[in-house]
């Protein structure tokens, strides 16, 4: 009996292989994949990759409007040109398969390991998904480690079935309502005139509802102003206990007594105390990707791909992970001793196994399939200083999570001058322990003059500052990303994609996140006319929904047709309100496309418009009154400056083309101020030039008030030839499980 074991990536399948292999096993090519050969006597041993999801949902038959609800598996490569290079993957696997009778789903334990995997197996054996247990088993590995795909393979398990059925309701219901409401939502923009194509979905519309509401909170803020008194007695500043006083007349009442008693300061009380400061709990993958934004300013989509790296090639263990647990079953002492062999944790390793600390401090939350993010022990090589910095801050945070805790001395000084009440607190550091291990932590240390209860002193200023509040503080990737787990919405490893969507769309913009014009009209226009799209009540219901069919009590119908009839309740209430929604979009369409005046009559706005066929132009508002319009580059997003040329007066806007470096140029193909390469050029000039959109790429901005440029004079004929440039070929993306074409 043959075994065909299938890996989600290339890169697990060779160590599985391996692993299994003990060395001896054969790489066999076929074209450009290759999948792996195990002689075991009587049996065959094949390994063979996918590269993330070889099938995806899509409509069943051929229908451009809404709604469409009839939906079904696909190879990948047949539903979307980005996916072509799958198709190679999986050619491989079928001309495997044809030689096995017996299956084993090695991918990603989690979620979406389990619908990659069963699908495969699925189309290879043509059996119903609930006949496979007999045909196929699944490992279970945390670690890519030899020890642990062994250990997986010797100790498999049946098919997770109720995972897959979670799984593939989730990816009918994502797709479903994300193809629904986005067609409908492009439609309502369409009418209104706008070509842009549009999205939401069953998370990404409650994600851009928090995100605008904060957007509001921020614009409809009022400071209130506030006063604070302040006292400074032996070079330490203590506050008065009042806090922040928002009456003036009681401030300055506060202030005028004290200042009549600065000379009489009395210490009233000195309490101090020592307390311990814990380590922080092993990371998971919202906290690790919130630690590394704050660190080392990552993008958590990019930590995340990071981590994922990492864990290929057995340096940490699966990352996609929401615990914050290390069982005693993983080998901890292994481990730490394995980290000691490295120089740049062998003083740490080595103080913990001298005071035997091999019991962690636990966080509490837990994830049934995966333990929390910790490393193998296997020393890292050839990393990329991101590789570097992320796994030294997953070792680091490991490590300090067996240490003892620091201690902290806090000393609190009350006084009372001129019958004010005034407090001052200190912090110092008595011993630092795990703060020496986890050098990314730091605890702000604050002293105090050293006083003595009932001494009287002269205060060396009395002060009242005037203030104002502030507004909330707007999310970053990171913090939205926590925000919507503390939620309950989206899963670990689509919440970075959906933030990422919402830029895309350019709803979003800005590290630390402002919803645009643009993306306010959308919530907008939603919010007013079909709340359900936003309601995070929705989503939840769902979410429960979907965990119930892993836990045995709904069936995958039950929640399908749940969802289809909470959709088709939802697109019920837009159709309805279609021509609102229309005219809402095609405001903030239309403010969020404004360029600048129209130079020609000085009345209408310059607004980018899209002609049938998708092409972006800029034109008039006054049109038919006035006509006047200007080319653009094409695939590129136009930015208003909000400067005017002085040549052409027509309005300077920033290009932005993906890979490229964004330019300024203005709106005139005739003036002389633009980049050559986007200048209109007489016959002449075309004849011995490169066409503009083969030079597009040389092309480089000039400054607003710079002075047309004189051509430089041709080389002669004689002059050597530039080297030919090799073709650079395009990498193809790695379509993993945030690959997914349908948007939450």
């Amino acid at each position: 009996m043959n075994t065909l074991i299938i890996a989600e990536k290339p890169s697990v399948a060779l160590r599985i292989a391996m692993s299994i292999g003990n060395g001896e096993q054969k790489r066999v090519a076929n074209g450009k994949t290759s999948y792996y050969k195990i002689d075991k006597g009587e049996e065959t041993i094949y390994v063979a990759p996918a590269v993330g999801h070889l099938f995806t949902i899509r409509q069943v038959g051929y229908k451009r409007g809404y709604p469409v609800l009839d939906v079904e598996w696909a190879p990948s490569y047949s539903a979307s040109k980005s996916s072509a290079f799958t198709k190679q993957y999986l050619d491989t696997i079928y001309e495997v398969a044809k030689k096995c009778s017996y299956f084993i789903n090695a991918c990603d334990y989690d979620i979406e390991g389990t619908v990659i995997g069963t699908n495969i197996i699925k189309e290879v054996t043509k059996q119903p998904v609930a006949n496979l247990r007999a045909y196929a088993k699944r490992m279970k590995y945390s670690t890519t480690t030899t020890k642990d795909l062994l250990d997986s393979y010797n100790n498999m398990s049946e098919l997770d079935l109720e995972n897959f059925y979670a799984g593939e309701t989730r990816h009918m219901l994502d797709w479903i309502w994300g193809i629904n409401l986005s067609r409908a939502l492009t439609q309502a923009l369409g009418s209104a005139g706008g070509g842009k194509a549009l999205s939401i979905g069953r998370v990404q519309g409650p994600t851009l509802a928090i995100l605008a509401r904060r957007e509001n909170e921020i614009s409809e803020f009022r400071p209130e102003p506030f006063w604070r008194v302040t006292a400074v007695i032996e070079g330490t500043e203590f506050a008065n206990t009042r806090g922040d006083m928002k009456d003036k007349a009681e401030a300055e009442k506060a202030y005028s007594e004290s200042l009549k008693a600065k000379d009489k300061a009395r210490i009233t009380k000195v309490a101090s105390k020592e307390e311990p400061r814990w380590p922080y709990p092993p990371f998971d993958l919202t906290s690790l990707q919130l630690e590394a934004s704050r660190v080392f300013r990552l993008d958590p989509s990019l930590t995340l791909s990071i981590a994922q790296k990492l864990y290929e090639r057995s340096y940490i263990s699966y990352p996609r992970t929401s615990s914050q647990k290390l069982p005693y079953a993983l080998g901890l002492p292994g481990i730490i001793k394995a980290l000691g062999e490295n120089p740049e944790y062998a003083e740490i390793a080595g103080n913990l196994t001298k005071e035997n600390r091999f019991k962690p401090l636990e966080g509490k939350k837990t994830d049934e399939a995966h333990p929390a993010i910790f490393p193998t022990g296997i020393r890292p090589r050839d990393l990329s200083k991101q590789e570097e910095e992320v796994y030294d801050l997953i070792a680091r945070r490991f490590l300090s999570c067996f240490a003892a805790p620091a201690n902290v001395a806090r000393v609190r000084v009350e006084a009372d001058i001129g019958g004010e009440k005034y407090s001052a607190s200190g912090a110092t550091i008595k011993e630092r322990a795990w703060l020496d291990y986890y050098r990314y932590a730091s605890i702000e240390e604050k002293t105090v003059a050293d006083f003595a209860e009932g001494s009287t002193h002269s205060a060396e200023g009395i002060k009242m500052d005037s203030l104002e509040t502030k507004p909330p503080k707007r999310y970053t990737k990171a913090g939205i990303i926590a925000e919507l787990e503390r939620k309950g919405l989206g899963t670990k490893a689509t919440r970075a994609s959906i933030v990422d969507t919402l830029f895309r769309r350019e709803y979003v913009e800005g590290s630390s996140i402002s919803v645009t014009s643009f993306g306010m009209s959308v919530y907008n226009s939603l919010l007013k006319n079909c709340p359900m799209i936003l309601d995070e009540k929705t989503t939840k219901e769902l979410e429960d929904d979907m965990e119930e069919i892993s836990e045995r009590k709904k069936s995958e119908a039950e929640v399908l047709e749940h969802g289809k009839k909470m959709l088709l309740s939802a697109l019920e209430t837009f159709d309805k309100n279609m021509q609102q929604v229309s005219n809402d979009l095609k405001v903030g369409f239309m403010e969020a496309s404004i360029l600048g005046k129209c130079p020609k009559c000085g009345t209408g706005d310059l607004i980018i418009r899209h002609s049938r066929i998708g092409k972006q132009f800029v034109a008039c508002t006054n049109y038919p009154k006035c006509t006047n319009t200007y080319p653009l580059v094409q695939k590129a997003k136009i930015v208003p400056t909000g400067r005017v040329c002085e040549y052409c007066h027509t309005p300077i806007v920033k290009v932005i083309r993906r890979g490229m470096r964004p330019f300024e140029m203005d709106l005139d193909p005739q003036c002389p101020n633009r980049p050559v390469t986007f200048r209109s050029k007489s016959n002449d000039e075309k004849k011995t030039e490169e066409k503009p959109e083969q030079k597009e790429e040389q092309a480089k901005p000039e400054t607003e008030n710079a002075k047309p440029k004189k051509p430089k004079a041709k080389a002669p004929k004689r002059a050597a030839k530039k080297a030919p440039q090799k073709k650079k070929v395009q990498k193809k993306p790695d379509k993993n499980k945030e690959g997914e074409t349908n948007e939450n």
